[in-house]
């Protein structure tokens, strides 16, 4: 059977040309970056290659680049690592539909005396920008607020969100995983302080992320021990992964166009069609502020993992929510957060495409989710038949 992969929100296949250009540095190029000898240093000048061009996608300097192991590493550096170098400011500022590795890491650090602030949204996902600007006061040390919802696709205001934060003279942090790669960025023209990326949702493998520091921005050292990382982030580099970050950068910038045409009319199509054909369906947050490779919708009465379970019998990939929560029976946070019902909550599908997907694999799909949506309606004690 073949798999039709639609949840690249989750993580993405590594691109042919990105497994290539790791393959010496899992064999042949297996020096020390910091050697002084040039064996290792030819693998040096390739990582600062590598910097360059996620630079060149992010609109920064490579020195500005920290390279992490992912995105939630990323996320726990930026927060934790501007704290220590914040004084005696306690206050955090953050969103209620911010992915775990914000969110828990910004509740953890409520049990070591901080206080923590989270931002309401909308029905339809867009943050409250007048009850963020009310909540920055002297004691906040912090601002983290996502580019782009994981479950929703909702694009955050977050260039207004920067200069409002600038304007207060505090510190901006934004969790961009799923904003890289798929919308244009350019932060020499943006008043974001921090901003996280991770690696495995643009095509490059698991175990690589990115922190970009804007220079003179103040940061504590997260990881102590060696130089690397300009001090910040000790510990020998993850060679191969480094590199085909870097090449999923380059292809990234490559692709930017199709992901905001192709893509976006995949993802169009699939909507259009689902929603047709399946009754008391609708679409969760904002349509015209969205990623354009992702769609989460709503099916009242059903459960989304029932649905989930019968897609997987097609070889059809898809999600209920966050990868990094979709073991929990509770309806996505996200999701309640914008107020959804319990009715319809439970039962929210997100599909999220990339240019690896076919118009034939949309139109498959198309086809078998009302079939399936209306077969377990009819299981539903909820509906009546």
């Amino acid at each position: 059977m073949k798999t039709i992969y639609m949840d690249n929100n989750a993580t993405t296949k590594v691109a042919d040309e990105v497994r290539e250009e790791m393959i010496p540095f899992l064999s042949e190029l297996y020096g020390n970056p910091s050697s002084m000898h040039s064996f290792g240093g030819q693998v040096g000048h390739k990582i600062a290659n590598a910097r360059r061009q996620v630079a060149s996608l992010l609109g920064c300097q490579p020195d500005e680049i920290i390279f992490t192991s992912c995105g939630t590493e990323s996320d726990n550096a930026a927060i934790k690592g501007s704290l220590a170098a914040a004084g005696n400011k306690t206050k955090i500022i953050t969103s209620r539909v911010e992915h775990p590795a914000v969110l828990g890491t910004c509740r953890d650090l409520e049990h070591h005396g901080y206080s923590i602030v989270e931002i309401a949204v909308d029905k339809n996902g867009r943050i409250d920008l007048e009850q963020l600007e009310q909540s920055i006061d002297d004691d906040t040390a912090l601002v983290s607020i996502m580019y782009a919802n994981n479950e929703t696709g909702v694009i955050f205001p977050i260039e207004k969100i920067a200069n409002m934060i600038k304007s207060k003279g505090c510190i901006f942090h934004t969790d961009a995983v799923q904003a890289v790669g798929k919308i244009p960025l350019d932060l020499s023209k943006s008043s974001i302080d921090m901003l996280s990326l991770s690696g495995h949702k643009l095509h490059a493998p698991k175990g690589i992320g990115v922190l970009y520091v804007r220079k003179g921005t103040r940061l504590a050292p997260f990881m102590v021990g060696g130089h690397q990382e300009a001090g910040k982030r000790a510990g020998t580099e993850n060679v191969p992964g480094i590199v085909a970050l870097g090449k999923a950068c380059e292809l990234a910038n490559k692709y930017m166009d199709e992901e905001n045409t192709r893509v976006k009319e995949m993802r169009d199509a699939l909507e259009k069609a689902i929603l047709e054909n399946s009754p008391d369906s609708f679409v969760n947050g904002d349509v015209d502020n969205r990623l354009p490779n992702t769609s989460n919708i709503s099916f009242e009465y059903i459960e989304g993992e029932a649905i989930l379970l019968m897609l997987n019998k097609y070889g059809i990939c898809a999600s209920s929510g966050s990868a990094c929560t979709s073991g929990s029976l509770e309806p996505s946070h996200v999701l309640r957060a914008m107020g959804v019902p319990f009715t319809a909550a439970h039962g929210s599908i997100r599909f999220s495409l990339s240019r690896y997907n076919t118009m034939d694999e949309v139109n498959f799909v198309a086809e078998k989710m009302p079939e399936i949506v209306n077969q377990l309606r009819k299981l539903s004690p909820f509906v009546k038949n």
